[in-house]
């Protein structure tokens, strides 16, 4: 089976006026189709780095990244990126924010706009179509972002903390709206984020970076149990706690060892 994320020795240094700062070093990972990946450290472990990486906005320094066996080296359909802040244009209406990848891509006809319209009934937005950004909560601005991003149909899905500006609640329904939605579709996801109880509750396996530079400290695998409920009741399910204090472990001696001190995010 072709992997839907492979990267080999990948490395990404960065050069500025002081020097040089390596952000990543000798990352080899491998995501399989239909799975959900996230990626914790502490600040300074190359999280966002990695996804700009497999994104293809950022070719790597050494190694290669190939998508769905595909070495790639810039931007491709086949992958979407959502954000931490939803990025809708405020003098658009929301049906027409979340058509913009499939205006960009030359890709909007009757027919995707069709789906558009019904991923925004599905995300509970169909009353919402006429309104503009300013008109609707922050969840609900997230969920046109969603759409945005599935619109053009891409094969696999990077979420750079994009609950993190919600209030608890909305977090936690869109937290359970997503991973309903990826798994429906069957979508392969990178999730990064700082929160070791949403990295469980949503994911598959979890990748664990170290930072200065950012390698690979640890992948832990999700109990079954866990991975087959939805991220709300995942945190109730047996073994969670125990999951969670493993990975704060991990954390914490990091920190002790200096590790948590600011560099590349």
């Amino acid at each position: 089976m072709i992997s839907a994320v492979e990267l080999n020795g990948v490395s990404q240094v960065y050069v500025n006026r002081k020097g040089t700062f390596t952000a990543l070093k000798d990352i080899d990972l491998t995501i399989r189709p239909g799975e959900f990946v996230t990626l914790i450290g502490p600040s300074g472990c190359g999280k966002t780095t990695l996804l700009s990486l497999i994104s293809g906005l950022l070719p790597p320094t050494s190694g290669t990244i190939r998508i769905l066996g595909e070495e790639i080296r810039k931007p491709t359909a086949k992958v979407g990126y959502m954000l931490q802040q939803d990025y809708l244009f405020p003098w658009r209406t929301i049906d027409e924010n979340a058509s913009i990848g499939l205006e960009l891509l030359g890709r909007l006809n009757e027919h995707t706009r069709s789906s558009v319209l019904a991923l925004l009934d599905e995300m509970g937005l169909s009353d919402q179509v006429d309104r503009y950004p300013h008109q609707l909560s922050g969840g609900m601005r997230q969920r046109v972002a969603l759409v945005r991003t599935l619109a053009p149909e891409p094969d696999i899905l990077l979420l750079d903390e994009p609950f993190s500006a919600l209030d608890y609640q909305t977090k936690l329904q869109l937290e359970d709206l997503v991973a309903q939605t990826l798994k429906a579709r069957k979508k392969t996801a990178v999730l990064v984020t700082h929160d070791i109880s949403e990295a469980i509750a949503m994911s598959d396996r979890i990748i664990v970076l170290r930072p200065n530079p950012g390698r690979v400290l640890a992948e832990v695998e999700v109990p079954e149990a866990i991975r087959r409920a939805l991220p709300l009741k995942a945190r109730e399910e047996h073994g969670f706690h125990e999951l969670f204090h493993y990975l704060w472990g991990l954390f914490e001696q990091m920190d002790k060892r200096g590790g948590n001190k600011s560099g590349a995010e």
